[in-house]
């Protein structure tokens, strides 16, 4: 039990902390506010508060849990809304109403409910760490497997099927270091990342429905992106998309220091939104953090490791995982303050210079892997970065962009003129090309080469801008005035996605292989057509337009008939010398 000796915002410095450890959790002032030690010098502990310390003085007493920042993993998250802390913001509510009172706790699993457990190893058997052990239906989408504890091995004496809660005993196993009860929760240290036997590869991509992500800067299974852009870009959108339609098992939301409104729309709709491959609501296999900006700041830095743990927690079950920052920015804001009440020597424009090994820290516990019990899981990480004006030469960015391998860079130019998602595909990259490149032959062989022929034709089209701009559109050669059409449709009628239209919002991976093929067809039609000699006219405004313009408004049950008539019509105009 140690003493306040000083305050400073939410970083206060008590003495006589002796006995307590770093990076353990304690109980600072009457109000028993929680906070972390983050340093030392003698018996004085440095202390970073999760709450507001007004009030709170010099000689109250701080007392160590001697136990570290940890979550609470079992039957029960799935589901849920927490703050940075893993409060449970449902629970809070209606213990305090909307505004939570300092100091006040609740439990982050339900202690009291019972879960039907079904073993899947019995009496007798040598079970190892990691090893899932039984079952337990936590939704209608999500089977949650308990598994051994990491650093437990040994024959298992006990096991019991039936209905527990999730803090009575399931299994005792004795090891060599006597019998170890076995519960369905555990608790495991935020920063630290969950071990796994083997890192793999990243082979597939994870499919979002959003064509400019999927087909020309796509993101591997347990793979790393960011998402960096201005106010008004559309960083948060890309986010909810991405969570309603990435083909992963498992979705955690983290909105770090977000605007209130927008929290507060993703806290409203995600328990309104159905899952669309199995029509359950979506918060069946998702779980939400919520730590907004007038929220404590410091519960910030907490939020994003709060959030990675309880996915590498279901990635060691075996699912595919996404977890969402929202955004990342907001979290290095929050180490700046803390390392300026630290007296820390500042970095680049006042951020801490450990900022970029955070970064590249919290992004490394993404990854393909083979988990401890022998299966295969994926955990991938999308994070917003929000630089001001748009600027991604500061330091956020900067750090982020050492370490992602899909850098998805929004543009204000973009947003201004309504084009969504206003991902611009100048400055964006994605370096798992190589890596997805196989399941795209699925669709088509040429994937590949289509990518690449669509990328070159919206290059030539910003050098071409240059010269329309001075000396206008009909001065060009038939030649660029095709390229020009052609980038145009790749623009407005590829690229652009309405995300509240029923139909665009989610596009199949066959869907956009057809419509880029289709537009490249059609591209490949009118140079031929240009090489005859035919009229410009006629090889510029021809009637398959209008149809390609709508084809990203085909639902994908009539999409084979309707692209396959666009097709032949192309075809015939293509083989055809005379006009249609």
């Amino acid at each position: 039990m140690g003493s306040i000796i000083k305050i400073s915002g939410p970083v206060v410095i008590a003495e006589g902390m002796s006995d307590a450890k770093m990076y353990d959790v304690v109980k600072v002032g009457n109000p028993k506010l929680t906070g972390e030690i983050i340093g030392f010098e003698g018996d004085k502990a440095t202390i970073q508060v999760y709450e507001e310390t007004a009030g709170i003085g010099p000689g109250e007493p701080v007392e160590s849990t001697n136990m570290q920042l940890s979550v609470e993993l079992g039957p029960g998250i799935m589901g849920q809304i927490y703050d940075g802390i893993q409060r449970p913001l449902e629970v809070l509510n209606a213990m305090s109403g909307c505004f939570m009172a300092r100091g006040i706790d609740a439990p982050s699993i339900d202690k009291k409910k019972k879960w039907d457990f079904v073993p899947l190893a019995k009496k007798g058997d040598s079970v190892s760490q990691g090893q899932i052990i039984g079952t337990v239906k936590e939704t209608e989408l999500i089977e949650h497997r308990i598994m051994v504890p990491p650093g437990i091995s040994g024959k298992l004496l006990l096991i019991s099927e039936g209905k527990h809660t999730v803090e009575e005993t399931i299994a005792v196993i004795e090891t060599s270091s006597g019998k170890k009860e076995i519960s369905m929760l555990q608790r495991w240290p935020v920063r630290k990342g969950r071990p796994y036997k083997e890192r793999l590869a990243p082979n597939a991509p994870l499919v979002t429905g959003q064509r400019i992500i999927d087909t020309f800067f796509p993101i591997a299974k347990g793979g790393v992106a960011a998402i960096p852009g201005g106010f008004g870009t559309g960083k948060t959108i890309t986010q909810h998309q991405l969570a309603k339609w990435a083909d992963a098992q498992v979705v955690v939301y983290v909105g770090c220091g977000e605007r209130g409104n927008e929290m507060t729309e993703v806290l409203e709709e995600f328990p309104h939104l159905k899952d669309p491959r199995s029509g359950r609501p979506l918060m069946e296999r998702t779980v939400l953090i919520a730590n907004t900006s007038n929220m404590p700041f410091a519960a910030r830095e907490a939020s994003i490791y709060t959030g990675i743990t309880i996915a590498e927690y279901y990635r060691d079950m075996g699912y595919s995982v996404a977890l969402m920052g929202d955004s990342t920015s907001r979290w290095a804001e929050a180490l700046r303050e803390i390392s300026a009440r630290l007296e820390e020597m500042p970095g680049e424009e006042g951020y801490p210079a450990y900022l970029p090994s955070r970064i590249a820290a919290f992004y490394e516990r993404a990854g393909r892997v083979i988990s401890l019990s022998g299966i295969e899981g994926s955990l991938s990480a999308i994070g917003a970065v929000s630089p001001p004006g748009g600027d991604l030469s500061e330091p956020v960015s900067q750090g982020t962009l050492k370490v992602v391998k899909a850098f998805w860079a929004l543009d204000t130019a973009l947003a201004y003129r309504r084009h969504f998602p206003a991902i611009n595909w100048l400055t964006s990259y994605s370096l798992y090309l190589d890596a997805v490149s196989g399941y795209w032959k699925k669709f088509g062989e040429d994937w590949r080469e289509l990518r690449a022929k669509a990328m070159a034709l919206l290059q030539k089209e910003s050098e071409l801008q240059e010269i329309v701009r001075l000396v206008g559109v009909e001065s060009l050669s038939i030649n660029d005035r095709i390229l020009l059409e052609t980038a145009r449709s790749l623009r407005e009628d590829f690229l652009y996605q309405n995300a509240y239209h029923e139909v665009d919002t989610y596009a199949s991976e066959r869907k956009q292989y057809g419509m880029l093929k289709i537009i490249l067809d059609l591209h490949e039609a009118r140079m031929k057509m240009a090489f005859e000699g035919q009229p410009a006219k006629d090889i510029l405004m021809m009637k398959v337009t209008a149809d390609i313009a709508k084809m990203r408004l085909v639902p994908e049950k009539e999409m084979e008939s309707k692209f396959l008539a666009i097709e032949k019509e192309i075809r015939e105009r293509k083989s055809s010398p005379g006009g249609m």
